[in-house]
């Protein structure tokens, strides 16, 4: 599907100049939101050990953090369309450093649940959905680039975090680590200064009328911005549901986003149970984030081709096929050569997937629907995301293995890929279908106006050649011969 026109978002987006500035800003805040909760695996053993947890009690912290991040979506949304994602970023930025200060004097799991898990997702959550709506305002044509440079922080963050953050475990204990960490989550309020506000031309009466972007300073775009989208929608538009194809990519979505992160958040732990040196086990992390690194901004690129653009929906099957299978060959690996081989698989998997899913989500609604659409998505996400990585932990208390999260995971996602690749050929063929009974329809209506119009001029030119016949007829029944009238007087 051909992405919506300039029309439809009532400006002209720059497709460069600031905006790749506001690029690198949502490289940071997506890095942070994306690359924290994995990272945060590295510290799962010393935390368990510390305050005595299970797998599945300890994969939590992970997994309330990413369900919150996607609960707060629709909240986000609101307050991205009232104040703008500059202090939106800027707040999350504030929170997840709070967070991760605050949690590094926990004495129990449920503590760090609450600071961790609640605390720093929401923050997260208020990074992400904003840092995503901006680049929808600043960019139309080179969009699939700009999101895939920015979807890009995530494997930048977790290659350089991942063996930061083992570092820091060495040195500092998990509680001194979680100090530095915060500190570290506060260049977020840096990243969300550089997201300049944009105001568009939403009604004649809002503002004066413009065809491009123009660049406000302080903060009277920001209000500017609430006036005009205060009418934008509701808080969960449930009108999305009648829209065949966001059905479509939602149920793919859930099934991707409930494996997605169990093989991250247990791969470290997975390999220190074959063998592997702790040191080393962080590095598959790292080695999995640099190969995303250049995957997500080469998908972007890829995507933006005149070739895949208009089938961008079956890209992102394939590549969540790919992701799945990946994890399906996992427990076949049993030495520290081939972990790393499967390391750089799944950054490739799981890189194309993120460069893809919020672009996909844009190409289906549009840049306009998009804020309240991707609300609705994350807060329907957070299920699968608050139970993947524990489902995946009982697993491992149930059966002493790791192998059996990883059939269960690629499974997941392997189904998810091959009925968004199905549905989605269905979809476009009844979307062909109704486009063509829609044009008969239409050529119908067109045929029978044409009829009409021509009964009515035919009737017309009847009516006007039989009035001066009667008015001929009736002037002589009414006049005598001149000749005659003389005589009679």
């Amino acid at each position: 599907m051909s992405p919506a026109p300039a029309d439809e978002l009532d400006h002209k987006p720059l497709d460069g100049g600031w905006g790749w500035m506001v690029v690198f800003g949502a490289h940071i805040s997506i890095g942070f939101a994306y690359a924290t909760p994995k990272v945060l695996s590295i510290f799962f053993k010393e935390i368990q050990e510390d305050l005595g947890s299970s797998f599945s009690e300890i994969a939590l912290i992970s997994s309330i953090m990413l369900a919150a991040m996607y609960a707060g979506g629709p909240v986000s949304s609101v307050l991205v369309k009232r104040f703008g994602s500059r202090p939106v970023v800027m707040l999350g930025g504030l929170m997840c450093g709070v967070s991760m200060v605050t949690a590094s004097f926990g004495t129990s799991i449920i503590y760090l649940y609450l600071c961790i898990g609640i605390i720093g997702g929401c923050g997260l959550s208020l990074n992400l959905n904003a840092s995503l709506t901006i680049i929808s305002k600043y960019f139309l044509a080179r969009r699939p680039l700009a999101n895939g440079l920015a979807m890009a922080g995530s494997p930048v963050f977790l290659c350089f975090l991942a063996p930061v953050n083992q570092y820091l475990l060495v040195k500092f204990g998990w509680r001194g680590s979680l100090l530095i960490l915060g500190g570290l989550m506060l260049n977020c309020c840096v990243a969300g200064a550089l997201m300049r506000p944009v105001i568009v031309s939403c009604k004649p009466s809002c503002s004066a009328p413009q065809n491009e972007v123009k660049e406000l300073p302080n903060g009277c775009s920001t209000k500017r911005n609430g006036r005009c989208m205060k009418n934008a929608g509701s808080f969960l538009d449930m009108t999305f549901f009648k829209d065949r194809g966001f059905v479509i990519y939602l149920i793919g979505n859930i099934m991707f986003i409930f494996g997605a992160y169990a093989p991250i958040v247990f791969l470290s732990a997975y390999a220190v149970s074959q063998g592997v040196e702790e040191y080393s086990a962080a590095y598959l992390l790292s080695i999995m984030g640099f190969v995303d690194m250049f995957v997500r901004p080469g998908t972007g690129l890829i995507a933006n081709s005149k070739w895949i653009r208009p089938r961008i929906q079956y890209f992102f099957s394939f590549a969540m096929i790919f992701n799945g299978t990946c994890h399906l060959l996992c427990p076949l690996i049993t030495s520290y050569a081939y972990m790393v081989v499967y390391a750089v698989f799944f950054g490739v998997g799981f890189g194309m997937v993120f460069a893809l899913i919020f672009e996909c989500l844009m190409d289906l609604m549009g840049s306009q629907r998009f804020p309240s659409a991707v609300g609705l998505v994350t807060i329907i996400e957070c299920f699968p995301m608050l139970l993947g990585p524990p489902a995946a932990g009982m697993l491992v208390d149930i059966f002493g293995h790791y192998k059996y999260l990883f059939f269960m995971c690629g499974s997941v996602i392997v189904t998810g890929g091959l009925f968004l690749l199905v549905m989605n050929i269905f979809n476009y063929h009844m979307l062909k279908k109704e486009e063509m009974a829609k044009d008969r329809e239409q050529n119908q209506k067109n045929i029978e106006n044409k009829d009409q119009v021509e009964m009515k001029q035919t009737s017309e030119a009847a009516m006007e050649q039989s009035e001066p016949e009667g008015k001929e007829k009736n002037g002589a029944q009414r006049d005598p011969c001149p000749e005659n009238a003389p005589n009679e007087m």
